[in-house]
């Protein structure tokens, strides 16, 4: 159970009452933000409590969870809360969606049988280390994970932090800190760095208490080399904070350089203790400490098993796109490649071996859902699927950015309008309480039985909503559609039990809008990508479903459905006429013969996107540009009884 030592609110509150829903012991949301109530507060003031006053008595442990959860729901993340350790001191604060604690990091460890008192001294009490990340394309994050994982063979307990949105006076409170940060465009911050930045600029804490060393990201064919990490590294020492371990410049092949400063700063780090002093004559004690046994092998039952396959000799052709020349093309190149390498492995070789300026998103090895590349025609997770199972031997690996996205370089793509609409599509759970099922504050606890919990997991059992809202072959063409993977969602959250009435019904609303569900054709188009998407497309279907008997088969979508269910039903034919006439009106049907338009499906031609030009061409000349489709003016169905058997299965008034 979670113990909450404190609750504040961040700037840019939109106001939305989730938190006050979900826990209003804690939350009061006014007509500018969202506040922390005096009541619960020590100060007893009321505010959104940036100052950090504690939560008073035993609340932060009987509403911890529900404040969790509170976090969760906010939709702008804006909610930021710090927790007590079992023990009652004071944790590293936790942030929601801004500080991710990396798990698994080991615990610190107790110094191996041996070890002299002096090493044994320093590595009890606080072992934290803050390694706090300033990255533009993932590349100083990814770092940063790697660095939190290699520090625990130190006995340190790694904290990986987004710069963004995080409290530099918090600073002053932390013994051990390293910055592994990018420089962006001509020596300016990283995206996410740049309001910490200006912050500590403004205020910035006394750091005579922490240790520091700075890794620092560039590209030397820059004026402004690593200047990022260079100002970084200049602001902490002149706030008073030491230098453990000089800042080291890593160029676009930044791995090398990186190895070297963590092999070094690591331990220097570890070697302060609980008091905030580095002992330095501990250095190579602790150094030998950290590098511990390498011949050490998991044995036994549970032991991780490992994929080895053959080497194959592929063709790699790896898209590239300069944003500051407006140029793409293609790099080419023959390699053999182990057959259990993943697209990942192949991309972090041909950037450190062949060109480090190669960009693209990476992942931890286990799925990361913004690891979305399409390889050889399919949405894949870069970090995931293995060569081996994309070709065989003498092939080709085609990798380029995820469709339906613009591309921002090489093949990282900007996944916003994915992110915007998500937001206010608001699939997040909202619940209406239910006698029985209350947490000790009175508020619902949105439980669920084993059976609905095991059928919602497989209804949403897919890799990443990303790569499904790339399967859309309408994402492209139309920016106003919602997108698949947003849908798809939504619809999870409608089925879910725990959802109010309220915000199911808004979720149904949502769908049925004009950009919502109806605008993509067919979902075929998510079907042929695998599992994940025949799992999405039958859902998606289900809602469109769902939304026609709600809504007594209105609207143009549903008029549609039901009169060429009606006309397949009672005579075996599809009349176009009379679907024109019902969905689009006797105007539309008028409209429709002077555009041409019933002329070119009496003729079995349409235009597919071309201009309309095109249309009155296939007249003449098909199939010059346009595509063809059935005539359907009273024409026949083929399999006649399995399309009634369908509309039977929607609806029996069919």
């Amino acid at each position: 159970m979670a113990v909450v030592a404190k609750v504040w609110i961040d700037e840019d509150c939109i106001t939305c009452d989730a938190c006050q829903d979900i826990c209003p012991e804690v939350f009061e949301v006014t007509d500018e933000t969202s506040q922390i109530l005096a009541a619960v507060r020590v100060d007893g003031a009321f505010d959104r409590n940036t100052g950090g006053s504690p939560l008073v008595g035993t609340l932060g442990a009987e509403l911890g969870d529900i404040i969790l959860e509170a976090a969760e729901a906010c939709p702008v993340e804006v909610i930021k809360f710090e927790l007590v350790s079992e023990g009652g001191d004071e944790a590293p604060a936790a942030e929601a969606a801004v500080e991710a604690v990396v798990e698994p990091v080991a615990a610190a460890a107790a110094p191996a049988a041996g070890a002299s008192e002096a090493l044994t001294a320093v590595m009890g009490g606080d072992r934290s280390l803050n390694i706090l990340f300033g990255s533009q394309t993932g590349n100083a994050a990814g770092l940063a994970e790697k660095t939190a994982k290699m520090a625990a063979n130190y006995g340190l307990e790694a904290n990986v932090v987004d710069m963004d949105g995080f409290d530099p006076a918090r600073l002053a409170t932390m013994k051990r800190v390293m910055i592994i940060t990018s420089t962006w465009g001509e020596g300016e911050m990283p995206d996410n760095a740049d309001a910490m930045w200006n912050a500590i600029n403004a205020n910035g804490p006394g750091l005579a208490g922490t240790h520091f060393s700075v890794c620092a990201i560039g590209d030397s064919s820059y004026d402004e080399f690593c200047k990022a990490g260079h100002d970084w590294n200049g602001k902490l020492a002149a706030l008073g904070g030491q230098e453990a371990f000089p800042i080291k410049e890593c160029d676009v092949d930044f791995e090398p350089p990186w190895q070297e400063w963590v092999a070094e700063a690591l331990p220097r780090l570890a070697c302060v203790d609980d008091s905030g002093t580095l002992q330095v004559e501990l250095l190579e004690e602790m150094m030998a400490y950290g590098a511990g046994d390498d011949d050490d092998i998991v044995e036994g039952d549970f032991a991780p098993g490992i994929i080895e396959r053959e080497a194959l000799n592929i063709t790699l052709e790896v898209f590239r796109y300069c944003p500051e020349a407006a140029q793409s093309g293609w790099d080419t190149l023959s390699c053999a490649v182990p057959g259990h390498a993943t697209v990942q492995d192949l991309l972090l070789t041909m950037q450190r071996d062949v060109d480090g300026s190669l960009a693209f998103r990476r992942g931890s090895h286990a799925g990361t859902p913004t690891t979305g590349v399409r390889v050889n025609g399919r949405v894949v997770l870069a970090d995931a699927v293995m060569v081996g199972d994309l070709t065989a031997e003498g092939g080709r690996v085609r990798i380029e950015p995820l469709p339906g996205h613009p591309v921002v370089r090489d093949l990282i793509v900007d996944t916003s309008r994915f992110e915007n609409h998500r937001s206010r599509a608001e699939p997040w759970m909202r619940t209406d309480p239910r006698e029985g099922q209350t947490l000790p504050s009175g508020a619902a606890m949105g439980a669920v039985d084993s059976a609905a919990a095991t059928a919602l997991h497989q209804a949403g059992d897919v890799l990443s909503f990303q790569l499904i809202q790339a399967m859309s072959d309408t994402l492209a063409h139309d920016p106003h559609y919602e997108g698949p993977g947003v849908h798809f969602q939504q619809w999870l959250r409608i089925l879910d039990p725990r959802t109010g009435e309220k915000q199911r019904q808004s979720l149904l609303t949502s769908l049925q809008e004009k950009d919502g569900v109806w605008s993509e054709a067919d979902h075929a188009s998510l079907m042929r990508y695998g599992e994940d998407g025949r799992l999405a497309a039958r859902s998606l279907n289900e809602a469109r479903s769902a939304l026609l008997n709600q809504t007594r088969y209105a609207g143009k979508s549903g008029r549609l459905v039901k009169w060429y269910g009606r006309s397949v039903k009672w005579t075996g034919n599809v009349n176009e006429t009379t679907l024109y006439r019902q969905v689009l009106g006797p105007l539309g049907l008028v409209s429709n013969v002077f555009s041409g338009v019933s002329a070119r499906m009496a003729l079995a031609f349409t235009r597919n996107g071309s201009p309309p030009l095109r249309g009155l061409q296939g007249l003449l000349f098909p199939p010059a540009g346009v595509g063809r489709i059935p005539k359907m003016f009273n024409s026949k169905v083929d399999d006649y009884h399995e399309v009634v058997s369908l509309f039977n299965e929607i609806d029996q008034r069919f």
